[in-house]
């Protein structure tokens, strides 16, 4: 399969997950719905790694790091990005996870000490002041809101997506230690998912929550597509990219995604965005392809190289 048809896959299969993730949300608990979906990834990938013949087992020594990322990753993050779908049109949440570009080499710099460049400092700095002309008049109105006596929900819908968007960097900056460890990408990935899935589980349980069975068929729909696609394909897809044209090229899907699903929002959620909404994106995705423009930084107390962003799993990139 060519390049740029990988490229193609795997930025149409993740520009389109932030939309299906809300095909699932109403009849079930969105921490029920992930733990429905990255339990079937999960198998779905250990079934993959025994059919070519691998052994599933792994040392602590890699669990633990496994284990840390599953949490960030596949629990932390998708937990916050379901909620926050609730409140948020699917297209502004995958708009602030294009900001994973800026929150990775932070984690990075408080995990491993890596230097920042001040492109990136600079070209964070544009992307706040994009993010701030996206979310102007609806955080206004939520403000309005909660003055008038109301809930004010679009600012917790704000606070999730964000928290999701730091907890999927600092999983980025994990997966670094998972590859010190294994460089079985299918095999951690399944391991991860696995834990992250044991994790949401047992906190559903423990909160109360229903593990009922929806009867709606897009939900069973959305639950495939996302699990088999959106949570298999698109990153074999992706790390195959990695290999043949390198990190920073391939990084540029997380620029692409968001694109594919604000105009999906438009045209499926009704979204209508303003001029300075539309100004905001357009300020927000250049900055981020400008900072992903930069060289990589070494870290001063490693020969190996920085975590890079495009280890992400960009749910989406969910």
């Amino acid at each position: 399969m060519s390049s740029p048809l990988l490229f193609a896959i795997a930025a149409l299969i993740w520009g389109s997950t932030f939309f299906a993730i809300t095909l699932q949300l109403g009849e079930v608990a969105p921490a029920v719905s992930v733990v429905y979906r990255f339990g079937l990834a999960s198998a779905t990938l250990f079934a993959w790694c025994l059919l070519r013949g691998d052994s599933l087992r792994l040392p602590w020594r890699a669990q633990r790091w496994v284990m840390l990322q599953g949490f960030f990753t596949f629990a932390l993050s998708y937990v916050c990005t379901y909620g926050s779908e609730q409140y948020l049109v699917s297209g502004l949440v995958a708009v602030l996870f294009a900001l994973m570009v800026f929150w990775t080499p932070i984690c990075s710099r408080i995990a491993f000490g890596t230097p920042i460049s001040w492109r990136t400092w600079a070209a964070g700095l544009i992307a706040i002041v994009g993010v701030t002309m996206l979310f102007y008049h609806s955080i206004a109105g939520a403000w309005k809101e909660i003055a008038g006596g109301g809930t004010g929900h679009f600012l917790l819908g704000l606070a999730l997506a964000l928290v999701a968007t730091i907890a999927s960097s600092a999983g980025t900056v994990v997966v670094a230690k998972v590859r010190e460890q294994s460089s079985n990408l299918m095999l951690t990935m399944a391991w991860s998912m696995f834990w992250g899935t044991s994790m949401v589980a047992a906190w559903a349980l423990a909160s109360g929550q229903q593990f009922a069975l929806p009867g709606a068929p897009r939900y069973w729909m959305a639950l495939l597509y996302l699990s088999l696609f959106g949570s298999v394909i698109a990153f074999n897809a992706y790390f195959t990219l990695i290999n043949r044209i390198g990190s920073q090229k391939a990084v540029y899907i997380g620029v692409v995604t968001p694109v594919i699903s604000v105009l999906l929002s438009i045209q499926l959620e009704h979204y209508r965005p303003g001029p300075v909404e539309w100004l905001g994106m357009v300020v927000c995705l250049a900055s981020v392809a400008w900072a992903l423009r930069a060289p990589a930084a070494a870290s001063p107390s490693s020969n190996q190289p920085a975590p890079d962003p495009s280890l992400a799993a960009i749910p989406e990139v969910p």
